[in-house]
């Protein structure tokens, strides 16, 4: 399985596992499925600095980033997080694509 294929998987995962449709995702319009991916993108020595919450400006920015409560923070390997980070991508440009071709079809 290519790397594009894992990432095709994952974003499926998401959605027939965790239930998130293209509704819900397109409820986030103000970049917290790129926020989320940024995170789970972070190298592990900058993630490892971060999560653990070291001092108060790394509290604010991982408060400021990851745009959702701390129980749906869930990393795991740094592969599996690039996977994850990808698909999150993928969901993001897919919500940016529904959003254009609304905003040109005129549909609500």
């Amino acid at each position: 399985m290519s790397v594009i294929d894992e990432i095709a998987a994952e974003r499926k995962r998401q959605i027939s596992q965790e239930g998130w449709s293209f509704e819900h995702d397109d409820e986030h319009q103000r970049g917290e499925l790129a926020n989320a991916a940024a995170c789970y993108a972070m190298t592990p020595d900058r993630r490892s600095k971060v999560v653990r919450l070291n001092s108060a400006l790394e509290r604010m920015l991982f408060n400021h980033v990851w745009p959702w409560s701390g129980e749906w923070w869930r990393p795991k390997t740094r592969r599996h997080d690039l996977v994850r980070a990808g698909a999150l991508i993928v969901a993001e440009i897919e919500r940016l694509d529904r959003a254009e071709l609304q905003k040109t079809s005129g549909e609500p």
